[in-house]
């Protein structure tokens, strides 16, 4: 044997995996196709939240949260409904993962140096009933560093063990196909890719140089998901949410592209819950874009008027931030694969915030002062470029103005000026009385109950057709690809099974390659900070399991 691990896919998954198999003394090979730039995979570009329940953070803030509650909210979320096949393994995991989110899992974190933004953020909060889906309380907790203050603790660790020889790291080593013999999984094959000077997210060559074959006592799937792979999305894609787009941006870089899926199912491995897939639809074309069709998620609060493509409100509990696959499925179901915002200056500066590390300075530098400026008057930075530059932003004075500008934007004569200023005046006058029978009001100000919410996430209600509350914005909302929900089927080890639930010996899966763990953790639906976290979970747990099974 060449190595006593081979690890395919050095995103977070499996650099977590790799520490804690290098810290066992074992000898790992870590592959992946990408330029060491790329280091990390998609979780250096995430906004930094984990799910962690009754949390410190949380405590401090008069969060009451239980392991019970959690628990409650991830069932209502999943929905597994196939409980004895494809949901077997997936509701084991869940269950260890919330034991871990109230468990050591901060613990753990804290210990490499991890530190959290002290205001915990409310993150898809469901607006369906207490056992249904959604968040019941802020569990979103922003790493102080986003996305690279995760990654860097692990790289940390892979690179101390890069250096005493227990692990070798081959960049631009594309796996094309996994070896077995006697059906026991002891290597890998594949091809050499030509040395790349892409940048970090940014699309790199396939120019094949050559190739290599290594052998090993056990292989680690960790190779991420379908989200830059848009037909494999429509290929998988759930009637229960309409027919595919036709047209999305792309929420990950293009090497997130389901080959090494392919190639291990071509192995024996089972792939479970494939139709199960989380997409965004507030998502914006990105002005200064790093990878191909590069989109960028808005993370709204919960004030902005949300019309579909023809100009009519979505009904409750669509409203921003509250159920994102709801919210798809009323889109898709519109005929149009986007939608609108209408807001006002004072709640894009209070409630919009976009996601990943790179739009969010502040926090990625660590700079208590910038984060502070946040407080100020005006757009957060990135925010304001993308009013000025972004190609799905419009401005103005007037509503007139602004629904004419919207119809040229999409290129066609949806929307009729008279029943939008009708909707939104009849959604105005409801601010003149703390009560009301408008839900989206009543979840405004319920969340400003919640002090978090109240200092830093949403506006006092106000008209939106006051001038002074002025100017008026209009956000065109495209859909954007993220996360694969299914993958490969795994045993609470992370021990890959075949179509008859056997255990393939020697393969191993962790990270969105398998479903986060047991081939979709989350069921239908996610209840977010649960992505990067369920890959650093399953990560450790195989890490685990694959340093006390190999010799």
């Amino acid at each position: 044997m060449d190595y006593d691990v081979i690890a395919v896919g050095a995103g977070i998954a499996g650099l977590t995996a790799v520490a804690e198999i290098a810290d066992a003394g074992k000898k790992v090979l870590l592959l992946d196709q990408e330029p060491e730039a790329s280091l990390g995979g998609q979780a250096w570009w995430s906004f930094g939240g984990l799910f962690l329940v009754d949390s410190p953070e949380q405590r401090r803030l008069g969060i009451k949260d239980s392991k019970e509650l959690a628990w409650q909210d991830w069932l209502g979320t999943a929905g597994f409904d196939r409980g004895s096949d494809e949901d077997y393994w997936a509701r084991k995991w869940a269950e260890a993962y919330v034991d871990f989110a109230a468990g050591q899992k901060r613990a753990w974190l804290h210990e490499m140096g991890i530190r959290f933004f002290p205001v915990v953020g409310w993150a898809e909060r469901g607006g369906h009933l207490a056992d249904g889906h959604g968040n019941s309380v802020p569990r979103f907790h922003i790493v102080w560093g986003t996305g690279p203050g995760i990654v860097e603790p692990f790289e940390n660790r892979v690179r101390e063990h890069m250096k005493n020889g227990l692990v070798t790291y081959l960049p631009r080593h594309r796996v094309d196909q996994l070896i077995s013999q006697s059906g026991t999984v002891t290597g890998v094959t594949g091809s050499v890719l030509a040395e790349s000077i892409a940048q970090r997210g940014e699309d790199s060559s396939r120019e094949v140089i050559g190739s290599f074959e290594y052998s090993a006592q056990a292989v680690l799937v960790s190779s991420g998901g379908i989200g830059a792979n848009h037909d494999l999305i429509r290929k998988n894609w759930p009637s229960r949410l309409g027919l595919p787009p036709k047209k999305m941006i792309s929420g990950v870089p293009a090497h997130v592209d389901g080959r090494m899926l392919a190639i291990t199912e071509e192995a024996g491995g089972r792939i479970v819950n494939r139709d199960r897939m989380w997409h965004y639809t507030e998502g914006i074309h990105n002005w200064n874009p790093v990878w191909s069709n590069h989109g960028i998620r808005i993370l709204p609060g919960p004030s902005s008027i949300w019309l579909d493509a023809k100009g009519e409100r979505f009904q409750a509990p669509n409203f921003p931030g509250f159920d994102t696959l709801g919210t798809l499925e009323a889109i898709k179901k519109t005929g149009y694969d986007y939608s609108w915002f209408i807001l006002t200056q004072k709640i894009i500066e209070k409630e919009f915030a976009l996601s990943g590390s790179e739009q969010n300075p502040d926090l990625t530098g660590k700079s208590i002062r910038k984060v502070l400026g946040r407080a100020l008057p005006g757009a957060s930075g990135p925010v304001q470029a993308f009013m000025d530059k972004g190609e799905d932003f419009i401005i103005s004075d007037g509503l007139e103005d602004l629904v004419d500008r919207m119809n040229k934007l999409a290129g066609e004569n949806l929307l009729d000026f008279s029943e939008v200023k009708r909707q939104i005046e009849a959604r105005d006058r409801e601010i003149d009385n703390k009560f009301t029978k408008d839900l989206q009001i009543t979840a405004m100000r319920g969340a400003r109950h919640y002090i978090g919410d109240k200092l830093i996430r949403v506006a006092p209600p106000h008209k939106i057709l006051d001038p002074k509350n002025g100017p008026l914005i209009a956000v065109r909302l495209n859909i954007v690809s993220r996360k694969t929900l299914g993958g490969l089927q795994t045993d609470l080890s992370g021990r890959v099974l075949d179509a008859n639930g056997e255990v393939i010996p020697g393969l191993y899966a962790a990270g969105e390659a398998s479903g986060f763990g047991g081939g979709g953790l989350h069921g239908y639906r996610a209840l977010e900070g649960t992505f990067v976290g369920g890959c650093l979970f399953s990560g450790r747990v195989a890490g685990r399991a694959i340093s006390k099974d190999v010799e």
